[in-house]
């Protein structure tokens, strides 16, 4: 991945027909946004999913993780290939270990939960 050289935008934003066509499904983003994003200073994969949750809802970018980063590359004229992936994350609140071997547990208690 190659250093991404941070500049103001060459020209100003000029809306497109499509912007209104949602990318991100899960967080509900449309391609009019992304596109703000980028001409607003942001030039990587974390930074529009940390602006704009593209790629934090349920799929986590499984779906939508291409065509954000295809526009935003468009848009910033560079490669997809210097945008990098999205940042993996651990869950947001704390989970019981027991959550996990629950199974286990289950099995170990008898009928009155003990």
């Amino acid at each position: 991945m190659s250093k991404i050289i941070r500049t103001a935008a060459k020209e100003p934003f000029k809306p497109e027909p499509d912007d209104d066509l949602i990318i991100c499904r899960c967080e509900e983003v449309t391609k009019g946004e992304i596109r703000r994003a980028v001409h607003g200073g942001f030039r990587t994969t974390n930074e529009v999913k940390r602006w704009l949750r593209c790629g934090m809802g349920l799929c986590q970018g499984q779906t939508c993780q291409r065509n954000f980063q295809n526009i935003i590359a468009k848009e910033a004229g560079i490669s997809v290939k210097d945008l990098g992936m999205i940042s993996g994350r651990s869950p947001a609140r704390p989970v019981m270990i027991d959550v996990f071997a629950n199974e286990v547990i289950d099995a170990e208690k008898d009928p009155e939960g003990k």
